[in-house]
């Protein structure tokens, strides 16, 4: 019995490809697979700019006033 050790990636439809080397004989083999679960890299924050949207967003001027009753009722249309 010989032992050969290989990386390998896992497809999304969980398979694995290998190269074999030219010196094994074709035939039925006996394998074994050892897997570590490996963490996804961490996403890095993007860092937001200070007034990056300056000029791009208009407020209404009675943005600050009070809602009518009929807002609140359901019955706005």
């Amino acid at each position: 019995m010989q032992a050969l050790e290989m990386q390998a990636e896992v497809t999304a439809q969980r398979e694995i490809r290998l190269k074999l080397p030219h010196d094994i004989q074709h035939g039925t083999v006996r394998v074994i697979v050892l897997y570590e679960q490996v963490e996804p890299p961490a996403k890095v924050p993007v860092k937001r700019q200070f007034g990056q949207f300056k000029g791009r967003i208009e407020i209404s001027e009675d943005f600050d006033d009070a809602l009518p009753d009929t807002f609140w009722s359901g019955d706005a249309a």
